[in-house]
C-alpha cells in the first residue's frame, strides 16, 4: 500500500476495535508473506516473521494505538531502528494506518504517532467477509462457508502467544577456559606447578577431624503454613468437608488456626447445631456460617464444646447400635388394644401346633433330602414357634442354613416384638 493510502481517510480498509479480529488479519497477512506475495519496499529492511508479528501482538495489547518506539525496543529487545522498520511494513500491508503522525521539534517533546488497527480489503476479498456500513466503518457480517475453516485456523493462530526464538550468542570472544578440561590456550596457567612432599599429604583418614554439624532444626510453621495445617487436618478429620478446598478452607479458619484452635474444638463448635437433613451442598460456606464471630471463644468454653460433642456422639452411637429398638409404642390405650387384638389374631391363626421334626445334632441337615428341607421351611413359614426350637436345639448358624436367612431374621424380629408388647402392656 502505498504511503498515500497509509492513513485513515485515505485507507481502503475498514478499522477494528477487537485486537483478536485485528491480530487473525495479521497471521493471514504473515502466510501471504511466506508465500511471496509480499516484500518490504525499505531498502536494508528485514523479512516479515517472528518479530513483526510479536510487535502486532504488543500493538494489540494497546489500550489506545499510540505505540512509543522506544517502548516497543524495550519490550522486544530489539533496536528502535527494527522497530521502525516492522512498524513500516505493517503500514505497507494496510494494518496500520495513521491518525496523526507523531512531531519531531527541537526543543520541544516529541509527539509519537497515533495510529487505528485496520483490516485491509485483500482480506476482506480472499476469505468472502460480507461487511455492512460505509468506508472505514464497514463491520463484518458473514464468511462464506468455504472459508470458514480457514477463519477458525487463524483465530486459533490469534488466540496464541507467538514468542521469538532468541538469538544465540557466543559467551566471549576470547578462549574458553574450564577446569575440567584445561583450556584450549597455548600456555597454560599450571605449567610451573609441582606435586607437594610427602609430609604435606593429607593424613589419609576416613573422616574429617571436624566434621559438620547440620544447622537444621525441627522445621517451624509459620502463620501460614499453620492455617493450612488446620484445613488439612479439618478436610481429612470431618466427614462433610471431604473433598472440599484446602485454600478456601484456611482462608475460612485464619483467625482460629491464629487463635491456636485444634481441629476437634473447631469440629465440635461447627457441629454444635444438628446437621441438616439434606446433607452439605457448599462445605465451605456451611463451616464459615456455623463458626462465624465465634473465634474469641476462650479455651475453656472451647473445651466444654468438645465435652458435649463427644457425649453427643456417645449417645448416636448408641442409637446408632440399637437398630431394632422402636420405642415404648403407643400411649393411647385405644392404639395398644388394637396392637393386642392384632397380636392375638395373629396367635389364633398359629395356633395349631406343627408336628416337632426330629434333627440330631449338628451335622444332621445334610442328611435332609431336598423335600424334606422344603417342607420343614413350609411348617417354619406357618408356625414361627418351630424356627425358635431349631435354633434352640442347634444353633442360629444351622438354623439360617436349614430355614434361610429371611425366615430366621422375620421370626427372631417377631420374637423381639412380643417381649416389647409384654413389657409395654396396659394394665387394665
Amino acid at each position: 500500500m502505498p504511503p498515500t493510502h497509509q492513513w485513515i481517510h485515505t485507507t481502503t480498509g475498514r478499522t477494528t476495535l477487537d485486537p483478536h479480529s485485528w491480530m487473525t488479519a495479521v497471521h493471514w497477512t504473515s502466510t501471504q508473506a511466506a508465500k511471496g506475495h509480499y516484500r518490504p519496499t525499505a531498502k536494508g529492511s528485514p523479512k516479515w516473521g517472528a518479530t513483526t508479528v510479536a510487535l502486532a501482538q504488543e500493538i494489540a495489547a494497546l489500550k489506545e494505538c499510540r505505540p512509543g518506539i522506544d517502548y516497543l525496543a524495550r519490550k522486544l529487545k530489539v533496536s528502535v531502528r527494527t522497530v521502525k522498520y516492522h512498524l513500516g511494513m505493517l503500514r505497507e500491508t494496510g494494518l496500520l494506518v495513521y491518525r496523526s503522525k507523531g512531531t519531531r521539534i527541537r526543543g520541544a517533546g516529541n509527539q509519537a504517532s497515533v495510529y487505528e488497527r485496520a483490516i485491509p480489503a485483500a482480506f476482506d476479498t480472499a476469505l468472502g467477509i460480507r461487511t455492512v456500513g460505509e468506508g472505514v466503518q464497514r463491520r463484518p457480517v458473514g464468511a462464506a462457508p468455504e472459508h470458514r475453516t480457514l477463519l477458525g485456523k487463524l483465530a486459533k493462530k490469534a488466540a496464541r502467544k507467538v514468542r521469538r526464538t532468541r538469538r544465540k550468542t557466543p559467551v566471549s570472544g576470547g578462549t574458553r577456559c574450564t577446569p575440567m578440561e584445561g583450556g584450549t590456550s597455548s600456555s597454560s596457567s599450571a605449567a610451573g606447578t609441582y606435586s607437594p612432599s610427602e609430609s604435606k599429604l593429607a593424613s589419609g583418614q576416613a573422616s574429617s577431624p571436624t566434621p559438620k554439624k547440620p544447622k537444621r532444626g525441627p522445621r517451624t510453621l509459620n502463620k501460614v503454613g499453620r492455617r493450612y495445617q488446620l484445613a488439612r487436618q479439618a478436610i481429612t478429620t470431618i466427614p462433610w468437608l471431604h473433598r472440599a478446598s484446602a485454600p478456601r478452607i484456611a482462608w475460612v479458619l485464619k483467625d482460629f488456626a491464629d487463635a491456636g484452635w485444634t481441629v476437634r474444638e473447631v469440629q465440635a463448635v461447627a457441629e454444635s447445631i444438628p446437621m441438616p437433613a439434606y446433607g452439605v451442598k457448599r462445605p465451605s460456606g456451611m463451616l464459615a456460617d456455623r463458626l462465624r464471630g465465634k473465634a474469641s471463644l476462650s479455651k475453656k468454653m472451647r473445651a466444654g464444646h468438645v465435652v458435649m460433642w463427644e457425649e453427643s456422639r456417645a449417645a448416636a452411637k448408641d442409637r446408632h447400635d440399637e437398630v431394632t429398638d422402636l420405642g415404648p409404642g403407643p400411649r393411647s390405650l385405644a392404639a395398644r388394644r388394637a396392637i393386642d387384638e392384632a397380636f392375638a389374631a395373629i396367635r389364633d391363626r398359629l395356633a395349631p401346633e406343627m408336628p416337632e421334626v426330629e434333627l440330631s445334632p449338628l451335622g444332621s441337615i445334610d442328611d435332609l433330602t431336598r423335600q424334606e428341607v422344603l417342607d420343614l421351611r413350609d411348617e417354619a413359614a406357618k408356625n414361627p414357634d418351630v424356627v425358635l426350637d431349631m435354633i434352640r436345639a442347634l444353633g442360629e448358624r444351622d438354623a439360617r442354613r436349614l430355614y434361610t436367612n429371611r425366615i430366621v431374621d422375620q421370626t427372631l424380629a417377631l420374637e423381639r416384638i412380643n417381649a416389647r408388647r409384654d413389657t409395654y402392656a396396659p394394665a387394665f
